[in-house]
């Protein structure tokens, strides 16, 4: 396992507020701390590499296609401090031009890549001296940004990023639009040489969310749509064209009993587990009131082999909620917390309650659930969490 951090702070949002929680990776408990509102409901977090900024994207618009579309999109930031890990603004926000979905810092934090869904982009802005977000990077070269872009990411050794877009569903009389990773050449804001990764012209490749190996040219891609993990590589400075090895992610892949989705993937920080988030919450009505139909709310582990990179399946475990949408692990790598956004109401009159659920880690990456922790979000989604090491 990594070193110990010495202090953490983890973040949640419910709607437009981020509530700071302290870490006690020890006993796996958290302590509810301090609560700051931004200016719309949080999408996205990433902090600063010199972990005293946390930068903020959010937006009064709705998720997916179709929904209300707002006015209010920005990216703040946030002081944090750090002996405590409290929050407090810094600066002003910078305006956005629609729904900001994914964001991520470059490996130094000298700019801030913005991902946008609906219609599909990528942006870059800088990051002042302050630390304050600043001014969009012009482009030496159109950005195409594929279909439904979902998160976009800066390879460890800042010189390469990936967008990754979604595509959608044959749905309602209209054909499936593809997916794709969208590679480019990264220097310091400028995204150049863009190539694009779709196997089958990124039909049946519907990508949402992807984690880069610690030392290892490879390249773990959650599949939304196909409830799989794909693993792609680079060769030198190119990602291969299709991926090297598919896993399902699903315990149950013959029983779905409603929409069912790969969602977050993360690497342990040891390179040696791969963790995928499967999610569902479709519900059906009984008595007028909508209930949970069922699905698999679990994390899927899958041990990698240090010599090929292979994600090899070990464990399914109950994510303990509903709808598992982010996932952190914390530095040491021996805590896992998973966040669900949304409670519902179940056939049988019981309720699950939107919560932080708290798991160890084995020293084979396999997760003992320890305990969960229930939040209140009334009609408002727990959209976001992540720890940061102060």
């Amino acid at each position: 396992m990594a070193a110990a951090a010495k202090r953490l702070a983890l973040y949640a949002s419910v709607g437009p507020e981020l509530t700071h929680y302290d870490i006690d990776v020890e006993a796996a408990t958290l302590t509810r701390r301090g609560t700051v509102t931004l200016p719309a409901n949080v999408h996205y977090c990433w902090p600063h590499a010199n972990r005293r900024f946390l930068y903020v994207a959010s937006s009064d618009s709705a998720s997916g296609v179709g929904g209300f579309v707002g006015q209010n999109n920005h990216v703040s930031a946030l002081a944090i401090d750090p002996a405590t890990g409290a929050l407090s603004p810094h600066g002003a926000p910078i305006a956005l031009p629609t729904r900001p979905i994914h964001m991520t810092a470059d490996i130094p934090s000298a700019n801030i890549l913005v991902a946008f869904s609906n219609p599909s982009g990528l942006r870059v802005y800088r990051v002042n001296s302050d630390g304050t977000p600043g001014a969009e990077v012009a482009q030496p070269e159109p950005v195409y940004p594929g279909i439904y872009a979902h998160q976009v990411r800066v390879r460890l050794d800042n010189q390469k990023v990936i967008l990754v877009s979604r595509g959608h569903d044959a749905a309602q009389g209209k054909p499936e639009e593809p997916g794709g990773l969208h590679v480019f050449d990264y220097d310091n804001g400028k995204l150049i040489d863009e190539m694009s990764v779709a196997p089958n012209r990124g039909y049946g490749f519907g990508p949402r969310h992807l984690d880069f190996h610690p030392t290892g040219p490879w390249v773990y891609v959650a599949l939304e749509r196909q409830n799989r993990l794909d693993m792609f590589a680079f060769h030198d400075k190119t990602l291969l064209a299709v991926p090297i090895y598919r896993q399902g992610t699903l315990a149950e892949p013959d029983n779905i009993r409603g929409r069912q989705a790969a969602g977050t993937v993360h690497v342990h920080p040891d390179g040696r587990t791969v963790y995928v988030a499967n999610r569902a919450s479709s519900t059906t009505e009984i008595g007028g009131k909508p209930v949970f139909v069922g699905g698999e709310n679990t994390l899927a582990v899958f041990r990698i082999d240090p010599t090929s990179g292979e994600p090899v399946p070990v464990q399914h475990v109950d994510t303990h909620g509903i709808h598992c949408r982010t996932f952190h692990i914390d530095p040491s790598g021996r805590l896992l917390v998973a966040a669900h956004i949304m409670g519902l109401p179940l056939r049988d009159g019981g309720y699950v309650p939107a919560c932080l659920a708290l798991f160890r880690i084995g020293d084979d990456g396999r997760l003992d659930f320890v305990r969960k922790y229930d939040v209140d979000v009334g009609a408002r989604t727990m959209w976001w969490m992540g720890i940061v090491a102060l």
